[in-house]
């Protein structure tokens, strides 16, 4: 069984994916990390962001490993980097390496390679509708600019770093613009995907609509 989640940045797709697959007792498969692995990875080989070959390289040779837990570690090439892609100029490279089509087709095997039993939880932002067409289940979740964007604020000072609010929505705004605008896999519901607004929601809440739709 297969259950995509997807979603622009800071809706909560992350969080309930985890919970999800937790509970359910699946594999998870948490793609977005996979394109800030790869732009961290390029920021430090300095690779020139325009070069879309290099990019692809770079995302064939990634070594990456997911360690569950109660909190996923990401490790690139053996180091904890959880905390490094989770940086702002890091997912905005993210979205900009998402956009190479040949990125895309080097990360695609690699993704799907995660669909093994019992089942798994895929959250992205095209996990529906390319990487996994077939999925059992489609979630699209959704939420307002401003309500990511005091999410996220939430979560950086929460981690004790400074914050520019106005910053923070500004780039949920560019992010989402060029993630809806890319001509490979743009963020869109699946035809057959359904939608959840979590504006107001809680993850709990979200979660026991997941749960009941599985």
């Amino acid at each position: 069984m297969i259950i995509t989640i997807d979603g622009p940045s800071g809706v909560g797709k992350g969080t309930v994916g985890q919970k999800l697959a937790d509970k359910l007792g699946f594999h998870l498969l948490d793609s977005g990390a996979l394109y800030r692995l790869t732009a961290l990875a390029a920021e430090r080989q300095k690779v020139d962001f325009a070069d879309e070959k290099a990019l692809a390289k770079v995302a064939r040779e990634l070594d990456v490993v997911f360690e569950p837990g109660d909190k996923i570690k990401y490790l690139l090439a053996g180091e904890d980097v959880s905390d490094a892609i989770r940086q702002e100029d890091v997912g905005m490279n993210a979205s900009r390496v998402g956009a190479s089509e040949q990125v895309r087709e080097a990360l695609l095997q690699l993704q799907r390679n995660f669909a093994r039993a019992p089942g798994l939880v895929a959250d992205g932002r095209d996990m529906g509708t390319t990487v996994f067409p077939g999925a059992s289940l489609k979630i699209f979740l959704s939420a307002t600019a401003e309500e990511r964007a005091r999410r996220r604020i939430k979560q950086l000072q929460a981690a004790g770093q400074a914050v520019d609010a106005e910053q923070i929505l500004k780039d949920i705004k560019i992010r989402d613009k060029q993630d809806r605008e890319r001509l490979i896999s743009p963020l869109k519901p699946a035809d057959d995907a359904i939608e959840i607004d979590t504006t107001s929601m809680s993850v709990q809440q979200v979660l026991d609509v997941v749960l009941a739709l599985v």
